[in-house]
C-alpha cells in the first residue's frame, strides 16, 4: 500500500476521525491522537508491532526535551504569579508610558508576562488594572483589554519557552534560538497591530463598561464572581529590575547559545574554546530554564519570605495543567512518527513537489483548518507540526527556515478563536461582552494576530532565501 493518494487519504481519514473524538464526543486530545494514530498505521498496513514502536519512538523522543522545557517553565510562571511579579512589572511600564499611552504599556506587558505565564493566567491577574483605567478615563475597557490580550496571545503562541511553539519546534526538530528570534521579530509589529491600533478601532465601536467596584474579583474572596490567581498574601513583591532580569535571562541565554552553535559549525570560532562551550552549556535550553527557575525559588519564592515547604507546593501546584500539556504534546509526536514510518510523510512530499505547494503556506492552512474546527490553538500547533514534520524532514532546509515553519504554524493556530475554545468565554465573561460583541474583538484580534503573523512569516522567508519555501 505505497500509493500516495492512498497514504494521504488514509492520512486525512484519521485527522477526520481525530475532530469527530474530539469535537463531537468530547475526547481528550491525547486519547483522540492515540487513536488516530493507530488508525494510520493500520490503515497503511504497518504490521502490528512496528504501529506501537513508532507510537514509542515517538512519545519518548519528543518527551524527553518537551517534557523538561514546560516543566521547568512551568514552575517559574507560578513562582511568578504567586510573587505578585506579573503586576510589578504592569505598573512600572504604566508608570513609564503614562495614561496616555498606556494601551502600549499592556501590550508590552502582556508580551514580556506571557513568556513565562500561560495567557489565562495572565490576563485574570491583570484585568483588575484594564477595569481600573477604564474608569478613571471613562473608556470602553476593549481600549485598554484588546492591548493587554494581544501582547498576550502573540507570545504565548509565537516565543518560547510558552509550551505551544517548544512543541512544535521539537516536533519539526528546530532550534528554539531561532524560533525565540522570529518569534520576537515577528511577534512584536503583530503585537502591535492587534493590540493599541486594532484596540483604538474597536473601543469606538463597542462600548464595554467595567464591572462594579464591588464585583470587582477579589483574590481574599472565597466566593469572588469570576477566579482569579491567588496573590502573595500580603508579601513584600519582588523588583521590576528582578523580574525583567528573570524573564529575559533564559531567552538571552538561548539565543546566545545558538549564535555560538552556529559561529562554532562555521567555524568562525575554536568549537573547543572554553568560552564557547560555556556559552554553549549555558545557552541550552535545559540549562538557561533551570537558572532562570533556581533563581525565581529564591527571589520569588524565599527572599519574599516563602518557606521552602510554601515554595514546594508552589511548584507542586504548577505541574498539574503542565501535565496535560506534555502529554498531548507527546501524542504529537507519536502521529508524526506514524506518518513518517507509515509513507505518509513522504507521499505529502511528493504531492507538495508536484504541485509547488509552498512549506509555509501549507503548515498556515492545516494550523487553520484545524484550529477554526476544533478550537484548541495547542492542537492544533501540534497536529499540523505532525504532518509536515516528515515532508520538512525530506526537504532539509535551513534552521531559519524550519524556524518560520514553526511560526506560520503558531500563526494559523491563532486564527479565529470562537464559542469552541476556552479562550473565547475567558474574555466574554471578564470584559462583560456580549456573544456577539466577544466575536467582533477577540476573536477578531486573533485573527489580525493570524493573518498579520503570517504575512510577516512569509516576507521573512522572501528576504532570507529570495523565494517561498
Amino acid at each position: 500500500m505505497t500509493d500516495p493518494a492512498y497514504l494521504l487519504t488514509t492520512a486525512l481519514v484519521a485527522i477526520i476521525l481525530l475532530l469527530i473524538l474530539v469535537i463531537r464526543f468530547n475526547v481528550h486530545a491525547f486519547l483522540a491522537l492515540l487513536v488516530a494514530s493507530i488508525a494510520v498505521g493500520v490503515g497503511t498496513g504497518m504490521p502490528v508491532k512496528e504501529i506501537f514502536a513508532s507510537i514509542q519512538e515517538g512519545m519518548g523522543s519528543v518527551l524527553g526535551f518537551v517534557a523538561v522545557i514546560v516543566g521547568l517553565g512551568a514552575i517559574f510562571g507560578q513562582l511568578m504569579e504567586a510573587s505578585g511579579g506579573a503586576e510589578v512589572m504592569a505598573h512600572r511600564l504604566l508608570s513609564w508610558f503614562g495614561e496616555k499611552k498606556s494601551p502600549w504599556a499592556l501590550t508590552l506587558t502582556g508580551f514580556i508576562i506571557s513568556i513565562p505565564i500561560f495567557l489565562d493566567i495572565g490576563f485574570i491577574m491583570l484585568v483588575t488594572i484594564v477595569y481600573a483605567l477604564a474608569r478613571k478615563t471613562g473608556k470602553s475597557t476593549l481600549y485598554y483589554g484588546i492591548p493587554l490580550l494581544a501582547g498576550l496571545g502573540v507570545t504565548h503562541t509565537f516565543v518560547p519557552p510558552t509550551p505551544g511553539p517548544v512543541a512544535v519546534a521539537e516536533i519539526l526538530n528546530v532550534p528554539l534560538g531561532w524560533v525565540i528570534f522570529f518569534g520576537v521579530v515577528i511577534g512584536i509589529p503583530v503585537a502591535i497591530v492587534a493590540g493599541p491600533l486594532f484596540g483604538r478601532f474597536i473601543s469606538k465601536r463597542i462600548m464595554a463598561y467595567p464591572p462594579p467596584l464591588e464585583d470587582v474579583p477579589n483574590p481574599e474572596a472565597p466566593d469572588s464572581p469570576v477566579p482569579v490567581a491567588p496573590g502573595n498574601g500580603g508579601r513584600r513583591a519582588p523588583s521590576f529590575t528582578v523580574v525583567i532580569t528573570l524573564i529575559l535571562l533564559p531567552l538571552l541565554l538561548i539565543m546566545g547559545g545558538t549564535v555560538a552553535d552556529i559561529l562554532a559549525g562555521d567555524g568562525a570560532v575554536n568549537e573547543d574554546s572554553f568560552w564557547v562551550i560555556a556559552i554553549q552549556f549555558a545557552g541550552h535550553p535545559f540549562s538557561a530554564l533551570l537558572l532562570a527557575t533556581l533563581g525565581a525559588m529564591y527571589f520569588f519564592g524565599s527572599r519574599m519570605g516563602y518557606t521552602s515547604r510554601e515554595v514546594l507546593e508552589i511548584a507542586n501546584k504548577s505541574l498539574a495543567p503542565a501535565g496535560l500539556i506534555i502529554l498531548v504534546t507527546g501524542a504529537g509526536g507519536m502521529f508524526k512518527e506514524i506518518l513518517i514510518d507509515s509513507g505518509v510523510g513522504t507521499a505529502l512530499a511528493q504531492t507538495m513537489t508536484s504541485l509547488n505547494v509552498p512549506m509555509i503556506v501549507l503548515a498556515y492552512l492545516l494550523a487553520l483548518i484545524i484550529r477554526v474546527t476544533q478550537g484548541s490553538a495547542t492542537v492544533a500547533m501540534i497536529t499540523a507540526a505532525g504532518m509536515v514534520a516528515p515532508a520538512l524532514q525530506l526537504m532539509s532546509l535551513p534552521d531559519m527556515q524550519n524556524a518560520l515553519v514553526v511560526l506560520a504554524i503558531a500563526s494559523g493556530a491563532t486564527t479565529l478563536s470562537h464559542v469552541n475554545d476556552s479562550g473565547f468565554w475567558l474574555v466574554n465573561r471578564y470584559l462583560y461582552l456580549t456573544e456577539k460583541e466577544t466575536l467582533k474583538s477577540w476573536s477578531m484580534m486573533e485573527t489580525i494576530i493570524s493573518v498579520c503573523g503570517f504575512l510577516l512569516t512569509i516576507l521573512a522567508s522572501l528576504l532570507i532565501s529570495g523565494a517561498i519555501i
